[in-house]
C-alpha cells in the first residue's frame, strides 16, 4: 500500500508539472486560452502573471518530488506539500473557478489520505 501512496503523490507531481507547462508556455496560445477560458486580450495582458503562477506550481511539484525521493524519510515533506496543494486548490476554487477544486484539491486530498494511511 505504500506504493499506492507514492503513485498518488507522483500523479499530483505530474499534474502540477502539466499546470506549470500550461501557465508558463501555453497561456497565450489557443490551447491555453481554451483551457483557462481566456480572451486573447486577457491572455496577452496576464501572461507574466500566469508564468509566475506556473512557477509556483513547479515549486509544489519539486517539493513533492523531494518527498518521494526521500522515501519514508520524506513523509512530513509530502504531508506539507500536499497540504499546500490542497490549500491552493481550495483558494483557487473560492477566488477563480470551482473547477480548480476538482482538478487540484481533490487529487491532493486523495494523495494526502493515502500518504497518511500508508506513507510510512
Amino acid at each position: 500500500m505504500h506504493n499506492l501512496a507514492t503513485i498518488a503523490t507522483a500523479m499530483v507531481v505530474m499534474l502540477h508539472l502539466y499546470i506549470l507547462y500550461l501557465e508558463i508556455f501555453l497561456w497565450n496560445t489557443p490551447k491555453g486560452r481554451k483551457t483557462f477560458n481566456l480572451t486573447p486580450e486577457f491572455a496577452a495582458a496576464s501572461k507574466v502573471l500566469a508564468a509566475n503562477q506556473g512557477l509556483y506550481n513547479g515549486f509544489l511539484a519539486a517539493g513533492l518530488s523531494w518527498g518521494i525521493w526521500l522515501g519514508s524519510a520524506g513523509y512530513a515533506i509530502k504531508i506539507f506539500f500536499l497540504g499546500c496543494v490542497i490549500v491552493a486548490g481550495v483558494f483557487g476554487a473560492a477566488t477563480s473557478s470551482r473547477k480548480i477544486l476538482f482538478v487540484q484539491a481533490v487529487p491532493g486530498v486523495l494523495a494526502l489520505a493515502l500518504v497518511l494511511l500508508f506513507g510510512r
